[in-house]
């Protein structure tokens, strides 16, 4: 049937998909409809919990939803999505442009000593990315981690593996990061304390963020002599590394806030407060908290790898050592000693502003709509 609406971007009707609703991407979503609030959209969520089923099932969970009969100008999915599957049992959906939005990918993943290996998480991020028309990444680091983990993922396999696929896919690939609010990027009129500095570690109380390299960081300050005040916060779970009651336990007369703190407005001010936002991730795809408190004036100290490199400018990255945590928290504690006697100037990253973003966005989305529709109306 026939669509002869004239092409104008405040009837675009989006359907956006998260299968594995976490923070991330849920203040993900929730920035595309702020931002781009003439459009019509219509989301559909799952919780943040049984993983595996999660991201093998919700094609399944999905299979008689009502909004996927309805016509729709673009389908946004979030990596955890079995886009796939999502197109077979729907195949009108085959005619949608689609495009998936990369958090994060599989094979980059790391996987704690609790978990068990498994490759299909892996198949369903491959398998998205080629059903997609266009493969959105939130940085370079996740893009080039999921294009390499997929292309030794597939040398393994012992035959039928097609050719060009990487390149393919790489082709379709772009990156556009989740944007930071505008309203957190504030003019900070006071200048860190380097005298006895607050270090704010602000991520997931999880083993991929570096809780242990966190304590063995402040240890090693401790043993420099070197003040500093604490605030430990972020998402926290019923069964959190042991490593977290430690840095409580050794350092809890330094502690300004600890824990996850309910209100935004009351971590914004965190934010705010502190004077060096610091990173002991393993894994981080695009490292949302550094952003935001970067963003609010903090001085960021964090690993010379993952996404940081693309933002974190060189003096405040520390020398990365994957394989000795000891040396690592001794790199950083030089890092952050250099910096105390040669105080750097405020930094923040103005390119990840959402309103510095949201043209990246709308061609992204004008482009594909604009083609559907040309094929629609000759």
């Amino acid at each position: 049937m026939r669509d002869t609406r004239a092409f104008q971007s405040n009837s675009f009707r989006i359907l956006l998909l998260s299968g594995y609703d976490a923070a991330s991407h849920r203040r993900w979503r929730n920035q595309l409809t702020e931002i781009f609030s003439d459009y019509h959209w219509h989301t559909l969520a799952l919780p943040p919990r049984f993983f595996r089923w999660r991201i093998r099932g919700n094609a399944l969970t999905w299979l008689n939803e009502p909004a996927f009969q309805e016509r729709w100008d673009l389908v946004i999915a979030t990596s955890m999505v079995d886009l796939a599957s999502l197109r077979s049992f729907h195949p009108h959906l085959a005619q949608t442009p689609c495009v998936l939005y990369m958090h994060e990918n599989q094979f980059a993943f790391p996987v704690s000593s609790k978990q068990r290996s498994s490759a299909e998480p892996q198949m369903v991020n491959l398998y998205s990315a080629i059903s997609a028309d266009c493969v959105v990444f939130n940085s370079a680091w996740n893009q080039d981690s999921f294009l390499a983990g997929a292309r030794d993922f597939l040398d393994q396999m012992p035959d039928g593996v097609p050719d060009g696929l990487i390149a393919c896919l790489q082709r379709k690939s772009r990156v556009i990061p989740v944007p930071i609010e505008d309203r957190l990027f504030t003019d900070r009129k006071r200048a860190p304390d380097w005298v006895c500095p607050h270090l704010l570690w602000n991520h997931r109380w999880e083993y991929d963020k570096g809780p242990e390299r966190l304590l063995k960081l402040l240890q090693a300050l401790d043993h420099r002599q070197l003040q500093f005040r604490l605030s430990v916060v972020g998402e926290r779970f019923r069964n959190h590394p042991r490593a977290f009651d430690q840095i409580h336990d050794q350092f809890g007369d330094r502690i300004e806030q600890w824990g996850f703190l309910d209100q935004r407005e009351d971590y914004d001010r965190l934010l705010c407060q502190a004077d060096i936002v610091l990173s002991t991730a393993l894994h981080d795809f695009q490292g949302l908290s550094m952003l935001e408190a970067m963003a609010c004036g903090c001085v960021p100290l964090a690993p010379d790898r993952l996404a940081y490199r693309e933002y974190v400018p060189d003096r405040f990255r520390y020398e990365s050592h994957r394989e000795d945590a000891d040396a690592e928290a001794e790199a950083a504690a030089e890092c952050l000693e250099r910096l105390r006697h040669n105080p750097p100037n405020s930094f923040q990253p103005d390119a990840w502003r959402a309103s510095a973003l949201a043209g990246q966005y709308q061609a992204l989305f004008n482009e594909l709509i604009q083609t559907e529709w040309g094929k629609r109306i000759p």
